[in-house]
């Protein structure tokens, strides 16, 4: 957190807690061919087996999230980084 020019006035807290910051953000990436392949496969698969067709572009934002979520190296040491706050 960074500190305001009135670093020496002790602040209260405030009962509203940090707003979660839901507007979307625009990426621009570049993938392989065949990682393109993959993603298109994959959202074809998704449609099969969920009776919804979905841009492949549209899966990515989940793929990400799920991917950062179980990656335990990077849990750990985010949980270890907050608490280190």
């Amino acid at each position: 957190m960074r500190c305001t020019r009135v670093e020496n006035v002790k602040m209260q807290k405030l009962k509203l807690s940090a707003i979660p910051d839901d507007k979307p953000v625009k990426l621009s990436v570049e993938l392989s061919a065949a990682v393109h392949r993959d993603l298109v496969a994959y959202a074809e698969i998704f449609a099969q087996e969920h009776g919804q067709r979905v841009e492949p572009v549209k899966l990515v934002p989940s793929m990400l999230a799920r991917f950062m979520s179980t990656d335990r190296a990077f849990v750990r040491a985010r949980r270890a980084k907050s608490d280190a706050s």
